[in-house]
C-alpha cells in the first residue's frame, strides 16, 4: 500500500519504520526540510529518535500535497495545535486517514478523529491509539495498541497495515473513548510527574492514577464513550505507562514544574511537544461543557494557565471533602 506519514517527529518515524518492514509504499512528510535533509544524510532522526537508523527505502518529502498525492492511507503524526492546518490538504482523499495524535481541539471541543472527518470529508477515519512510547516501538520493545474507528471494517484494515509480532494491534469501535482516553491521561501524567518533583511517593502516584482514571471514564462517557474503553489499552494501559514511564514527555514535563521550573522555561526548552499542556486547557472546558467534577484536571490546570504553585495543587487535592469512592 501506498502510505504516507504527516511528521517526521519521534512518533511519525518509528510507525514509518513499521510500516516500511511490512513491504508498504512509505513516504514520510515533514514541515522542516532542512531537518529531513539532515535525516537523509545521516539515514537517521538524530533529533527524535537517535541511534535508530531510518528504512533505506523511506522517501522524504517536505511538500504537502505531493506528500498526500497518491496516498492509500495516511497517517497523521502531527501535534496537535498543527493538525487542523496539516489537515486541509485531505479535503480531497478518499482512502484511510489515521489519526496518532492524542489531543482535543480547543476551539471546538472535537478530538483529533473528529477535526479530520471535517477537513477529509471523503476518508475513511480511525485512529491508532494506546499505551506504545516511540522509542520503544522504533526498538522493536513488544508493544499492544489499539485501531479504533465507527467501521468495523476500516479498524480491521488499519490492525493489518500495522500488525506485526513485535506491534500487536486490537480493534474497537469506540472511536470516542479511545482517543479521549489518550488525549486526557496526559494531563493526569503531568500530575503524575509533578508529584515526582515533589518528592512525593508511590501512594501518592498510585492515588494520582486511579483517581485519574476515575475523572478520564467519568468525563469520557459523559462525551457519548463507552465505559469499558477506559479498562483497557487506550485508557488504563496508555494511562500507567505516561504516569510512570521515564520516557514520557507528559510525566517529565509535571516533574520539572515539580522541581520549581516556570511553564515557560519548559516549554522554551522542550524540543518535543507535551501534549497534556494544551489538553488540560482543552479538558477543563470540556469538563466545564458537561458539568462534570473532575479535581485532578482542574488543578494542573490553574497549575498551566493560573500559575497556581503545583505543591499547593497536588495537596489542595488531598484536602477535598471525604467522599465514598466511585
Amino acid at each position: 500500500m501506498n502510505v504516507t506519514v504527516l511528521g517526521a517527529g519521534a512518533w511519525g518515524t518509528a510507525l514509518a519504520r513499521i510500516l516500511a518492514a511490512q513491504k508498504n509504499n512509505v513516504m514520510l512528510w515533514g514541515h522542516d526540510a532542512s531537518h529531513l535533509e539532515v535525516m537523509r544524510q545521516t539515514g537517521r532522526n538524530e533529533r527524535y529518535l537517535p541511534d535508530i537508523p531510518l528504512p533505506q527505502e523511506l522517501r522524504l518529502e517536505a511538500d504537502l500535497a505531493k506528500a498526500v498525492a497518491g496516498a492509500e492511507c495516511v497517517v497523521v503524526a502531527v501535534p496537535s495545535k498543527a493538525f487542523r492546518p496539516v489537515t486541509q490538504a485531505l479535503k480531497d482523499f478518499s482512502g484511510i486517514a489515521v489519526s496518532v495524535t492524542k489531543g482535543i481541539d480547543h476551539a471546538s471541543g472535537l478530538t483529533m478523529c473528529g477535526v479530520l472527518a471535517q477537513n477529509a470529508p471523503l476518508a475513511k477515519i480511525a485512529a491508532l491509539s494506546g499505551p506504545s512510547l516511540a522509542l520503544e516501538v522504533a526498538r522493536g520493545i513488544p508493544t499492544a495498541i489499539v485501531a479504533a474507528s465507527a467501521d468495523a471494517a476500516t479498524a480491521a484494515a488499519v490492525q493489518k497495515l500495522f500488525h506485526v509480532p513485535t506491534f500487536r494491534v486490537y480493534t474497537s469501535t469506540d472511536l470516542l473513548g479511545v482517543e479521549l482516553g489518550g488525549a486526557l491521561k496526559n494531563v493526569i501524567a503531568i500530575a503524575a510527574g509533578a508529584s515526582d518533583g515533589l518528592g512525593f511517593g508511590d501512594n501518592s502516584k498510585a492515588a494520582l492514577v486511579t483517581r485519574g482514571l476515575t475523572e478520564i471514564r467519568r468525563l469520557g462517557v459523559a462525551c457519548g464513550a463507552q465505559p469499558e474503553t477506559f479498562a483497557g489499552l487506550s485508557g488504563l494501559g496508555d494511562l500507567m505507562v505516561t504516569c510512570f514511564s521515564k520516557l514520557s514527555r507528559n510525566r517529565g514535563f509535571g516533574e520539572r514544574l515539580g522541581r520549581g521550573e516556570s511553564v515557560e522555561a519548559i516549554l522554551a526548552a522542550s524540543v518535543a511537544v507535551a501534549e497534556g499542556h494544551p489538553t488540560a486547557r482543552s479538558a477543563f472546558a470540556l469538563a466545564r461543557k458537561h458539568g462534570i467534577e473532575t479535581p485532578i484536571i482542574d488543578e494542573i490546570y490553574a497549575t498551566l494557565y493560573d500559575g497556581k504553585n503545583p505543591a499547593k495543587a497536588l495537596r489542595d487535592l488531598t484536602a477535598r471533602e471525604s467522599k465514598a469512592e466511585d
